[in-house]
């Protein structure tokens, strides 16, 4: 089954970009240096932002459904990033390196199932939740923190050919 993993919009916190220090605390976001090669999962490119690159660190509404599932967190966004991850069939080397827990959604925005897997595995859990008709869309986030990763949704046959 063909599925598509896409980050944020990046357009979602142009506003932000290049804030002093004082008004993105008033927006409850921080910037951050980072100053090492792991732990900073941008979530637009789906990519890990690399020492000397600033990231935002803000509380970013992942799921907006009006249900009991309607949630928030924090997530790193890279700020000024432009192009966001888009991919059919292809899975970030972003998650590989992560336990991952993928969310599933029906039409009503109620959760219908949800896994954990090794990032490596990652496709096998998407299919399998994919494979349930009630399903609607999944949700990744990484396991360790519940941060919110990206959007996957079920790609109709013969619809990227």
């Amino acid at each position: 089954m063909d599925f598509r993993i896409t980050g944020v919009s990046p357009e979602l916190f142009a506003p932000l970009v290049g804030l002093d220090d004082l008004e993105l605390m008033r927006r409850l976001a921080r910037r951050v240096i980072v100053d090492q090669r792991h732990g900073f999962p941008d979530r637009i490119e789906l990519r890990e932002a690399v020492p000397g690159e600033a990231v935002l660190l803000i509380n970013y509404l992942h799921q907006p459904a009006a249900t009991p599932y309607r949630s928030c967190h924090a997530i790193y966004v890279l700020e000024g990033a432009r192009q966001r991850y888009d991919r059919i069939n292809e899975v970030p080397a972003l998650f590989r390196s992560r336990v991952m827990s993928v969310r599933a959604f029906d039409h009503d925005d109620m959760m219908i199932d949800a896994d954990i897997t090794p990032g490596t595995a990652v496709e096998g859990l998407i299919e399998r939740l994919l494979a349930d008709p009630r399903t609607a869309y999944l949700h990744a986030h990484y396991a360790k923190y519940g941060c919110f990763a990206a959007h996957v949704e079920r790609v109709p046959p013969g619809a990227h050919a």
